[in-house]
């Protein structure tokens, strides 16, 4: 890993991706932070136009600067989908320098847009890494789990009622039921009379159950520890 000087605004740093370059001082918008520099390649020459690998980068149709040397500082740099610098490409001059295009922080990663080319070719195929991406992400999860139980609420909703309405069929099932056995018997039973005989707590078969008599012969009463004999007051008719 190459030292860097303690004057230059940024220094090497762990990443999520890796390795990545961090401010160590404020930067503000358009400030020029660093040249990627390295072998100039030359598309016409057969051997240079074979070299491939993730540090290429394209200046115009002829000429690419190959960035994979360590000294080249500039190549830490990870993309990023929001960046807050970007590359400042000088054909004329065979030359690239990363410049801020906002106010960047001390400790904030310093990041720019590799372009649509590399992203297809490197990034998509195993997913952008970079802070934007990763938010969105965590949004998406975090709507999905807000939805699952909703979900699950609606669902339970119509099982429920249906739970209830099936209770009360049953009950109304279980009513009829009963109702239709005493008819199939032929025997009412409304608190009056059962089987054809009065139970209005007065007579059972023809015979009194008042207290005073049954079948037609006297009940003793108990008075002052003695049995008294009472005469039959009433006669059951049939």
């Amino acid at each position: 890993m190459p030292v860097i000087s303690s004057n230059k605004p940024y220094r090497i740093g762990r990443s999520r991706t890796g390795l990545g370059l961090f401010a160590t001082k404020p930067i503000k918008k358009g400030t020029r932070i660093i040249r990627y520099f390295g072998p100039l390649l030359d598309s016409r020459k057969e051997e240079h136009d074979e070299i491939e690998n993730k540090y290429l980068f394209e200046l115009n149709g002829r000429w690419t600067i190959d960035g994979s040397a360590r000294k080249n500082v500039a190549r830490y740099i990870n993309h990023s989908c929001r960046p807050n610098a970007e590359s400042d490409v000088r054909p004329r001059e065979r030359k690239v320098f990363i410049r801020a295009i906002k106010d960047i922080e001390p400790g904030d990663e310093i990041n720019y847009d590799y372009g649509t080319d590399y992203f297809k070719a490197y990034l998509k195929p195993i997913g952008c890494k970079c802070d934007s991406c990763e938010r969105k992400r965590k949004k998406q999860l975090t709507e999905a789990r807000a939805e699952r139980p909703q979900t699950k609420v609606r669902a339970k909703a119509p099982t429920a009622r249906k739970a209830k309405k099936m209770g009360g069929a049953s009950q109304d099932a279980s009513r009829a039921s009963v109702t239709a056995k005493k008819k199939a018997n032929g025997k009412p039973f409304n608190g009056k009379s059962f089987n054809g005989k009065d139970v209005s707590s007065k007579s059972v078969s023809r015979k009194s159950v008042s207290g005073k008599s049954v079948s037609g012969k006297s009940v003793s009463a108990k008075a002052d520890g003695h049995t008294r004999a009472s005469s039959v007051t009433a006669v059951v008719s049939g």
